[in-house]
């Protein structure tokens, strides 16, 4: 019963760091929006706000780490079975997703230090992750539907809601301010799911035979 011990640990695992990512990274997102403007009318950091900003560039580390965790606790459960273009896909756009969300952090850390935030410093931050980290995020979210679909991992539903939140996404970008959230949105619902679905495994698993 050792493998099957071992593969109700994997979503677990890959729900709780869901869980926790997406929790991260959706404070990161509203802390950094209600600090930093986003247009050129309003390039004043209020200096009340300054411990918002301090507090996302402290939190958005955890939020990548967590985000690896649960990319690997993902890909784990899936096994041998998982199509290799599609996983090639799921792992780059998941590791350049966190390459681009910690230099939009860095970006937003200058803007920080600026009375008046500069044009091109609150400008470069907002394309990075608006526009770059969350298009990545799209590919990433439309690879693991197209896998959970494949694999059966994922009812089609939630398969169908992962396509039309990577489709948004990647169709909106920076246009609609506040649609970063949609990505630690759509985190939080397949980690529950996950959660829920080993906690209706488990008992099932512990009646069977030793």
């Amino acid at each position: 019963m050792e493998p099957t011990t071992d593969r109700l640990k994997t979503p677990r695992a890959a729900g709780m760091a869901g869980v926790a990512f997406a929790l991260l990274l959706g404070a990161a997102i509203v802390l950094m929006r209600i600090s930093i403007p986003g247009d050129a009318a309003d390039a004043t950091i209020d200096q009340d706000r300054r411990w918002a900003v301090q507090l996302a560039l402290q939190i958005v580390p955890f939020a990548g780490i967590f985000f690896l965790w649960f990319m690997g606790a993902l890909r784990a459960h899936t096994g041998e079975a998982e199509d290799r273009f599609i996983a090639t896909v799921f792992l780059g756009s998941g590791f350049v997703f966190v390459a681009a969300l910690f230099a939009a952090a860095a970006a937003a850390g200058t803007v920080l230090n600026e009375e008046t935030p500069s044009d091109f410093g609150r400008h470069y931050a907002y394309t990075l992750l608006a526009t770059y980290a969350m298009r990545m995020a799209a590919v990433f979210v439309l690879a693991t539907s197209m896998i959970g679909r494949t694999l059966g991992v994922f009812p089609r539903p939630l398969a169908m809601l992962g396509t039309l939140v990577g489709l948004i996404l990647i169709v909106v970008g920076s246009g609609v301010p506040w649609s970063e959230l949609l990505f630690p949105a759509w985190a939080l619902v397949i980690s529950l799911y996950i959660l829920r679905v080993r906690r209706t495994a488990a008992p099932t698993d512990r009646s069977g035979p030793p």
